[in-house]
């Protein structure tokens, strides 16, 4: 029972204490404001009729948005952006928003039905940029995405 009491009783004190907060901090605290999420566009991978292909092929979205690309059939699929054919400055903010990339420009091959890989073209400069899946593009799989400020 001694034992007990020599466990229990610094618990209790450790559990109570000021139920006001700390000395010096608010009560409450403001919630910040939340901050709205960036758009996001759908472009499918798909193949139909022995065509590969990106569904739509042309995209204009807002610098800010995020593009999400779905493996619908067809696959692996993967986006690889065209260093020649996208705006000056593009290629840096490019790399670093494509997460878990193969090569320079190139996001990782979705293998999965319905596995998608998103990239935000938050700080991207405005522009064409043409993209293509590498496995697929000798058959003709190659779209392009315009980026308006």
């Amino acid at each position: 029972m001694k034992l007990i009491a020599i466990v229990l009783v610094p618990l209790l004190f450790a559990c109570g204490g000021d139920k006001g907060g700390s000395a010096g901090a608010p009560a409450t605290q403001a919630a910040a404001p939340a901050v709205p999420a960036a758009p996001v566009h759908d472009v499918h991978m798909v193949l139909v009729n022995k065509k590969y292909r990106f569904e739509p092929a042309n995209i204009t979205i807002k610098a800010g948005d995020v593009v999400r690309w779905i493996n619908t059939s067809g696959g692996p699929h993967n986006v690889a952006f065209k260093k020649d054919r996208i705006p000056a400055g593009a290629r840096d903010v490019l790399n670093a928003a494509m997460k878990q990339r193969v090569l320079d420009l190139a996001g990782p091959y979705l293998k999965d039905p319905e596995a998608s890989y998103s990239v935000s073209f938050a700080g991207a400069p405005a522009g064409t940029y043409a993209y293509a899946c590498l496995p697929h593009e000798p058959m003709g799989m190659v779209a392009t995405l315009t980026v308006k400020p």
